[in-house]
């Protein structure tokens, strides 16, 4: 997919997330999930890291050396993407008390992985060396 079209897929699951409250803990951390997925991979395509028909569906599957790269130019963005996946095993799957403040932490997450997004730019441009080698 293209970042245009991370972009706007986050942007609704955000918008249908404003019917939710930290009570509704399972969801608001679901939806950051989602959203953040999202813009996570706008983040990639616009650093060049992957090509818009390469997503990523679950940033802790990465291969090591794909999340070392990653890291290296947006280490909050990971560490915040697998914040969010983390806590959906003890929150949304699990029964582990602190539900609502996970999910503000969620939302806080979601809040770092989308100003990188938008924040993002290619990287190697000037040398002309493609970031997908190697």
């Amino acid at each position: 997919m293209t970042p245009e079209f991370h972009r706007d897929k986050a942007k609704r699951i955000t918008r249908a997330m404003r019917h939710f409250t930290t009570r509704d803990y399972e969801a608001v951390i679901e939806g950051c999930m989602l959203a953040g997925t999202h813009w996570f991979n706008v983040a990639m395509h616009k650093f060049g890291l992957r090509p818009p028909a390469d997503d990523v569906l679950h940033a802790e599957y990465l291969h090591t050396a794909e999340r070392t790269r990653i890291n290296l130019v947006a280490p909050r963005m990971l560490k915040a993407i697998d914040e969010i996946e983390a806590s959906r095993a003890l929150y949304v799957r699990g029964n582990v008390k602190g539900g609502r403040r996970a999910a503000r932490r969620a939302l806080r997450n979601l809040e770092v992985i989308k100003q990188t997004a938008r924040g993002a730019r290619a990287i190697n441009k000037r040398r002309g060396i493609s970031p997908h080698a190697g």
